[in-house]
């Protein structure tokens, strides 16, 4: 288990900016910066990339929300799946569309091309990475910019990362949420 640096352990400028900014990623629950609190360099970094991949660039943040939530529930990690970006919550997000997202999403009239696409290319990476091929990315380019191409690969690439991380530790954090140690 990795235990969350607490309260009043003494905390840079920079990790309180990065626990704040955390807080538009679920509301009030600073599990993951203060994991991250270990090595604070590292966490604002860390944090920074992932905000950046989130909730900047030019994809729908609803999409790269429903996105890194079918992610987490791949990696089969209950802490990021749970947190719900407050952005995407106001900007009108429902729990029903990101459960569709979630599910089979290729016969759903919720989903545009473009967004069954997207939902597409973050299933492929991890679960057949071989299926990215060429004409894969060209199917992609009718929907999006190279650029919007390399956004939602890097979302994915980090949100799943971070999700098989945080499935892997214990103490109701992840592993099940069971609160064991394993």
């Amino acid at each position: 288990m990795i235990d969350l640096i607490g309260d009043g352990a003494p905390s840079a400028p920079a990790l309180e900016a990065t626990e704040q900014s955390f807080m538009r990623l679920g509301g009030d629950d600073s599990t993951f910066p203060r994991i991250l609190a270990q090595v604070p360099g590292y966490a604002e970094a860390m944090w920074g990339a992932m905000a950046e991949a989130l909730f900047e660039g030019a994809v729908d943040h609803q999409l790269k929300e429903i996105i890194r939530i079918r992610l987490a529930r791949t990696a089969g990690d209950p802490y990021f799946s749970g947190l719900r970006s407050v952005v995407a919550v106001e900007s009108g997000l429902t729990e029903d569309r990101i459960d569709a997202g979630c599910a089979d999403f290729e016969d759903d009239p919720r989903f545009s091309d473009a967004e069954k696409w997207a939902l597409r290319y973050a299933s492929r990476m991890y679960e057949n990475p071989a299926g990215v091929e060429s004409s894969f990315y060209e199917a992609g380019k009718r929907h999006f910019t190279e650029a919007q191409i390399m956004e939602l690969g890097g979302l994915i690439a980090v949100f799943h990362g971070m999700a098989v991380f945080m499935s892997t530790l214990a103490g109701g954090r992840g592993g099940g949420g069971s609160g064991e140690s394993g």
